[in-house]
């Protein structure tokens, strides 16, 4: 097949077509056609934030996408961190650029006055909404901003100083503010010797098992060393809430975090200490928790971890782990710690037991629950002692709710179970609310949460409101979702939950905000169609079975012009998932009254150039046995693009055919796959992915098992290993500091010279100073421009049975 495909290109080439396809990167950059580029290139909508007592909106507006001249800016790869060393904060272009306030009651919105070119971030409302502080970036430095919402003017606290590396500036319990700044007479930034001090060594003497993922961004040497600690050494100050009266607690440190107690007394306070790892990011590094007055007196030294450098994969380290306040008791901290070695392969019974230390924070701390399975989070109740906790099993994927009784008077209670892959049965989330303390706590009236949830159902998302009764575990619907559009709550405002807040979309609405009031309704913001020409564009949740009988989902978009009957060529775009049954693969997950939303460099512009597009097309890897499931992998995937390909000839509107496949990091991995093993598709366009599985020893995405535990399961899911049998043209596109576990770059540049190097069609673009995701506008606009052209060539204007049969005759 290959030797037709080699043909066809070249006659391509002859009669012009694709020319763009073949520019070298002497070429520059390039973009797609204009009115895509309009659309791209427009500013989106501002993010919504609602205050803690529900009066006021605030509207944070953005930029576009920052030109490619942003990202290039000097970078510190540091510990798994990426710093930008001239403002001590992380890497990365400004987001925020102006902000207003609204009023929820009247619709008025008031401007704020900001800096000429302000950056703004770490958004933070005090806890009686009265307040928003924020820091502004400058070209060298970050200052410490308050605006008051009663007046919409804002102070500036400090100029230059702040340290957000790790915690962005919050509020205290009694109003005012704890910020980490950099330490006085910290010195000059560590210069690097010419001269090597001696060679960079790590040592595995121990004979230890150190099964750690193939990070990026580590350190490598001494001075990688004293650049991370210089940059991420910090000195907490508490201030009031005008800048005043400014204290220094506690000594400077590479801090983690720091949390004050809910009656305001103390402070929680983590740090980093040595010895670094050349081997993990920071997150891994030894650490040291302590309670300190917040006067700066040290209470009690509550853990020290060492080094975790040999975990396990997907385990946890031993001892205390996940120290925090509880939010509704005025000292108490509580934590986990794993009852089998932290090592997920050991058979358990009571993998984790939940603690309790109450102050001054001596003697033995009060054992709360044993639990079955890990903890993996908890959630305070709103004037409550008890908690809910998160419980996961990585075997069965089943998450437990779990309700403790702080003060140990009732034994712990379940509140449910689930597999957590099972969408049609989540029983939702908590709605949070605030404390007067400013802790974030599950909302309660009358003895009953509130929760909120996505309302899966076979027919699509039906988001909903209901109360669940802590006593009797009985359940109470107060609002559901209906009509032709889809709407969520993110706030509630009366305690019965008759009002609230949620963002609405449907077809023709891009996504607003709208107040629900005791029966009422109406909108609070007006966000414009950010890109109306489109709106003729057809989307449909569809249905359809794979050969085994598993039944998969996707969501079809046809293009604005499309005429029943029509045949067009079609994308399939999609991302593999593991599932441990049928049933939960075939659910389905949207809405056919979501707005099409479409920007960036997304899949979706196709539309724009006359392609059908079957958009998160179920790619589901069924097996009961995690552990296994991924055996399958090829078997599976190829069956289900099989499946998609004979739905979009059953509809009508494919011709089996002129059908491509892409997709993003593992959708990218599917895709390579696809194109070896299978002759589906004629081209495939793979963004950021990985394809040598030996590269990424320590296991990937859901497997678990290392190389040498099954050598022949890594080599069979490594396209690399199969590249000779990519025959169908295939688009490599990848960002040139990509920092995302396990896809570094060279994953795109071996793959495009493998498949070269055995005959195939190819093409790499490596996109300069990009992550794994491309943010960069030039970056943007060059992406869709290439996917574009890689399609046009190679599907769209690819031979159908009925021109090669016309061909023949003529």
């Amino acid at each position: 097949m290959r030797s037709s495909i080699v043909a066809a290109t070249a006659l391509a080439l002859v009669l012009g077509l694709g020319a763009a396809t073949q520019a070298t990167a002497q070429d520059g950059y390039r973009a797609p056609p204009q009115d895509v580029a309009d659309i791209v290139t427009r500013a989106p909508s501002p993010r919504v934030s609602v205050s803690p007592d529900n009066d006021m909106l605030l509207l944070m507006e953005r930029e576009a996408l920052p030109p490619v001249a942003d990202l290039a800016k000097p970078m510190e790869k540091l510990a798994g961190l990426r710093l930008d060393a001239s403002i001590n904060d992380r890497h990365g272009p400004r987001s925020i650029v102006g902000l207003s306030l609204q009023d929820v009651a009247t619709g008025t919105v008031r401007p704020v006055a900001l800096p000429v070119g302000a950056d703004i971030s770490d958004v933070s409302w005090s806890a009686d909404g009265s307040r928003i502080a924020f820091t502004n970036t400058r070209s060298d430095a970050i200052d410490l901003h308050v605006l008051d919402t009663s007046s919409a003017t804002v102070r500036k606290l400090m100029t230059g100083g702040v340290n957000p590396i790790f915690k962005s500036p919050s509020w205290m319990p009694d109003g005012s503010l704890l910020v980490l700044t950099i330490p006085d007479g910290r010195g000059a930034m560590p210069v690097e010797s010419l001269t090597p001090r001696g060679p960079a060594i790590q040592d595995a003497s121990g004979g230890q098992e150190a099964q750690t993922r193939t990070y990026q961004d580590l350190l490598e040497n001494p001075h990688d060393e004293a650049m991370f600690k210089w940059l991420t050494t910090s000195q907490p100050v508490i201030m009031d809430a005008d800048g005043a009266n400014k204290r220094k607690v506690g000594e400077p440190r590479i801090y983690t975090s720091v949390a004050a107690s809910p009656d305001g007394k103390y402070l929680l306070m983590e740090w980093l200490t040595e010895p670094f790892s050349y081997q993990v990011p920071w997150s891994r590094f030894p650490t040291t928790t302590a309670v300190y007055t917040t006067g700066g007196k040290l209470v009690a030294t509550i853990a020290q971890q060492p080094l975790a450098d040999a975990l396990p994969v997907e385990g946890v380290v031993t001892g205390r782990r996940n120290i925090a306040w509880h939010p509704s008791e005025d000292s108490l901290l509580v934590w986990a710690e794993a009852q089998d070695g932290g090592d997920p392969r050991v058979k358990s019974d009571n993998r984790d037991n939940l603690f309790a230390l109450a102050a001054p924070f001596g003697g033995e701390p009060r054992l709360l629950a044993k639990l079955e399975d890990r903890a993996s989070g908890a959630l305070g109740i709103e004037n409550s002692d008890d908690l809910i906790v998160y419980e996961y099993d990585r075997d069965t994927r089943e998450l437990r709710q779990t309700l403790v009784d702080v003060a140990g008077t009732d034994a712990p209670r379940q509140l449910s179970l689930r597999n957590i892959q099972d969408a049609y049965a989540d029983p939702g989330s908590p709605v949070m609310t605030t404390t007067d303390q400013g802790k974030s706590v599950a909302r309660m009236s009358n003895g009953k949460l509130l929760l909120t949830g996505s309302g899966a159902t076979p027919e699509g998302l039906r988001p909903f409101l209901r109360s669940f009764d802590l006593a009797t575990l009985e359940t109470g619907e107060i609002w559901r979702n209906s009509g032709e559009q889809l709407e969520s709550v993110i706030d509630v405002i009366s305690p019965d939950g008759s009002s609230f807040i949620t963002y609405y979309e449907s077809p023709t609405n891009p996504g607003n905000i709208k107040l629900h009031d005791g029966g009422t309704e109406r909108f609070l913001t007006d966000f414009p169609d950010p890109h109306p020409e489109l709106t003729g564009i057809k989307r449909e949740l569809v249905k359809y079975t794979r050969a085994d009988g598993v039944e998969l989902t996707a969501t079809l978009y046809l293009p604005p012009e499309y005429k029943e009957g029509d045949k067009v060529p079609v994308v399939v775009w999609a991302y593999p998932r593991e599932f441990n049954n049928a049933e939960t693969a075939g659910q389905n997950r949207d809405s056919p009254y979501r707005f099409t939303r479409i920007g960036g460099y997304s899949h979706l512009f196709f539309l724009t150039q006359g392609y059908g597009v079957l958009d998160r097309a179920s790619m589901p890897v069924v097996g009961a046995d995690p552990e296994t499931v991924n055996d399958s992998f090829i078997e599976q995937v190829v069956a289900n693009a099989q499946a998609a390909i004979d739905f979009t000839v059953e509809r009508g509107f494919g011709d089996g055919v002129r059908v491509g496949v892409g997709g993003h990091s593992y959708g990218a991995f599917m895709t390579a796959h696809l194109l070896a093993q299978s002759d589906l598709f004629r081209a495939g366009i793979a963004r950021s992915g990985a394809y040598n599985r030996t590269l990424t020893p320590f296991g990937f995405q859901s497997e678990r098992r290392v190389f040498w535990d099954t050598p022949e399961t890594y080599y069979r899911l490594s396209p690399f290993m199969a590249a000779d049998k990519v025959n169908e043209p295939i688009l490599f596109i990848h960002g040139q500091n990509d920092s995302n576990s396990g896809t570094f770059p060279e994953q795109s540049e071996r793959m495009f010279a493998a498949v070269k190097g055995t005959g195939g069609i190819a093409r790499l673009v490596m996109l300069p100073h990009e992550d794994h995701g491309y943010s960069g506008r030039e970056s943007v606009l060059h992406t869709l421009a290439e996917m574009f052209d890689w399609f046009d060539q190679h599907v769209k204007n690819a031979a159908t049975p009925e021109t090669s049969a016309a061909s023949s005759a003529d």
